[in-house]
């Protein structure tokens, strides 16, 4: 022992450090490393016998502790650490539970001599890690979308209301009470039923209800049996991409188009074929002009992500023919159609298709709250099953009582009311952010009033620079959405795209003055 020359903490009581020797194999058991594990914050939580068999663990595996090597007798260990004996027994009885060490009658505790070959490959792995977990150098042996997901990245959602954050709806003045009366009544309704595991195609009750809303609202044709009920719009994305794309072929989307989707398609390893955008929408007649092997285009026909014209009917019209033509699909993602302002919505493009080779998409993340991770795809009837099955695979199913719920609300009459009630609010506080854009930054952008949606494009002026008002802003907290970065093509156009719709009146205009403030400084 080295007496207290150092001396180490463990719960408040002052310890010496102490060294073991094993005369036979001539090692060295220091307690300095075995002291700073057991104080760890990680450990800190669990009992101090826990504590001290996790970090015997992680010395054995990390092969600090060889094999074969022995361990200091309990009641040794139990003084150096100034501790109840029974403590370190415990540790070592788990020890020897879990096959790390042996105990030999007479003899003592040593480290299981079995683990030789994977304890060695074990510390060799972590020398080598020379980067890190990020390292480039290791072979992680990904497929072709595994490489993608690298590559790609991921999306960022929001978890809170912030200026300028684009498609969070207004949250502050939702019903709450009647969705909590309704949940409760659904639990009275169903009881354990709620609980069990549910249909992979989504509740019947809220099939039926979506339907109805979608053929009365929006123009479309759709039966129950035709909608997938999924928990969001990336997640049909994905199934669409899973089902039409191999890796390397082409998908056909809009230019500038949703992050989200590019995300998506980009990480499934489909390379991307952009089709520009002007003011009546996505240009169709390229589309008859491009020879590709795409499965399918995406689109936003009525409010065109991000920016925010809607696609005119003749459009409309040679899209289905094109698609029907060509043997392609059109993936309509009509994620916020009931905020239009401007007179009432176009139908949407699977109400008006004959051929049916519209799959539509849907999503209640916008309309009522994103934390309830509900949406849904209105699919042809031959491609149901399929959708169906390969949904099953990925996740089972959507939780029962949400989707109950909901569809109570829309079948009782509150989701129309709800809709109504914040197309009012938002139209609003579109003409606040427009007017407060105008009066503090006309110097800076040109703002676009799109006809409807929860953001308003903007197209910053000659001698304004996109990345470096972006650096600007985030430098004092503000964050807001770089319009080129949605475009695929080279050819972009430089500007943000700023919500408004979870802001009050007050917050957007204090908002856009303080980038305005933030952006004039030198």
């Amino acid at each position: 022992m080295t007496g207290d020359k150092y001396k180490v903490s463990i719960d408040d009581a002052v310890i010496p450090i102490v060294e073991f020797r094993e005369d036979q194999m001539g090692k060295t058991f220091e307690l300095e490393t075995l002291r700073i594990l057991i104080n760890s914050s990680e450990l800190k939580p669990l009992d101090l016998h826990q504590r001290i068999q996790r970090s015997l663990c992680t010395l054995i595996l990390e092969g600090t502790l060889e094999p074969g090597m022995r361990l200091p007798a309990t009641r040794k260990l139990s003084q150096s650490l100034g501790i109840a004996r029974d403590t370190v027994e415990n540790a070592y009885v788990q020890l020897h539970r879990d096959g790390y060490i042996e105990r030999r009658v007479g003899s003592g505790s040593y480290v299981t001599e079995s683990l030789g070959r994977a304890v060695r490959g074990k510390s060799k792995r972590r020398g080598s890690a020379k980067g890190g977990k990020n390292d480039s150098s290791i072979d992680l042996g990904l497929s072709h979308r595994g490489e993608g997901y690298r590559k790609t990245g991921s999306v960022a959602d929001t978890n809170s209301v912030k200026a300028f954050i684009t498609g969070l709806p207004e949250t502050r003045t939702f019903p709450m009470a009647i969705w909590e009366k309704i949940q409760r009544q659904v639990t009275r309704e169903y009881g354990e039923k709620a609980m069990l595991h549910g249909d992979p195609q989504g509740a019947e009750p809220l099939r039926k209800a979506i339907a109805t809303y979608l053929n009365l609202e929006r123009g479309a044709n759709v039966a129950p049996n035709q909608i997938l009920i999924l928990s969001s719009t990336r997640q049909s994305l994905f199934l669409c991409a899973q089902l039409f794309s191999d890796h390397n072929k082409p998908i056909l989307i809009e230019d500038p188009s949703y992050y989200g989707a590019k995300k998506v398609f980009e990480a499934n390893g489909a390379p991307l074929i952009p089709v520009e955008v002007d003011e009546h929408g996505l240009k169709t007649a390229f589309l008859n002009s491009e020879n590709t092997d795409a499965s399918f285009v995406y689109v936003t026909p009525s409010h065109q992500y991000p920016t925010g014209v809607t696609l005119s009917l003749e459009r409309r019209l040679e899209l289905i023919e094109w698609a029907a033509s060509n043997g392609k699909w059109i993936v309509e993602d009509d994620y916020d159609s009931e905020f239009h302002y401007e007179g009432l919505p176009t139908a949407c493009v699977q109400g008006l298709d004959s051929y049916n080779r519209t799959i539509y998409l849907g999503t209640f993340s916008k309309t009522l709250f994103p934390g309830l991770r509900l949406g849904y795809m209105v699919l042809p009837s031959e491609l149901v099953n399929i959708f169906v099955n390969a949904r099953n695979i990925i996740d089972g199913y959507t939780p029962q009582i949400p989707q109950l719920t909901l569809a109570h609300f829309m079948a009782d009459g509150h989701y129309n009311t709800h809709i109504r009630a914040m197309r009012k609010l938002y139209a609003e506080r579109r003409e606040v952010m427009v007017q407060s854009l105008e009066k503090y930054m006309s110097d800076i952008v040109d703002v676009i009033r799109p006809e409807g949606g929860l953001q308003i494009p903007c197209f910053l002026k000659e001698g304004w620079s996109e990345e470096e008002t972006i650096t600007k802003a985030r430098r004092h907290g503000i964050n807001i959405l770089g319009l080129s970065q949605l475009y695929t093509n080279e050819k972009k156009r430089e500007g943000w795209v700023l919500g408004y719709s979870s802001l009050s009146d007050y917050e957007i205009e204090k908002s856009v003055i303080a980038l305005s403030n933030v952006l004039r400084k030198k």
